[in-house]
């Protein structure tokens, strides 16, 4: 199952997978062109950025060698709640920063919003989790 596939089976875990791609992405590059401006929010961000990998990149996990604890943390985030709250909480993070000052940040908001949209659909809709066959995940296969 390719990228297309994933995008046609309408599983909105599965966008909010892509959008926290997307936010990591953003989270990263974003908070070295605005380093400067927001010193104190670049470095969260980028914080940010590495607890999302960590949570969104299933190969990672295959990876790096775990402790059980570890790995009992990051299966409370195989749900789309927790992932809706999470990134809404960092979403609110990030928009925190353009009180300070307006700056580049505030896409990097706005991508993680979106990502927390796309969770709570997910999980009000009852859809189950999958991450992208691509980042090491289950994909839809076990899920449709």
């Amino acid at each position: 199952m390719g990228v297309f596939d994933e995008v046609k089976s309408r599983n909105f875990s599965l966008y909010g997978q892509w959008l926290g791609i997307i936010s990591i992405i953003l989270l990263i590059a974003l908070g070295i062109v605005g380093f400067l401006s927001h010193v104190v929010f670049s470095i969260v961000g980028w914080v940010i950025a590495f607890i999302l990998v960590v949570v969104e990149i299933p190969l990672c996990m295959k990876f790096c060698p775990t402790s059980p604890k570890f790995d009992g943390f990051i299966a409370y985030f195989e749900n789309c709640y927790f992932r809706a709250i999470l990134y809404l909480v960092f979403a609110v993070v990030m928009f925190l920063s353009n009180l300070i000052n307006v700056g580049p940040l505030i896409a990097c908001g706005v991508s993680l919003l979106l990502a927390a949209i796309c969770y709570g659909i997910a999980a009000v809709t009852g859809q189950a989790f999958a991450s992208s066959k691509i980042l090491g995940g289950t994909g839809v296969d076990n899920v449709v």
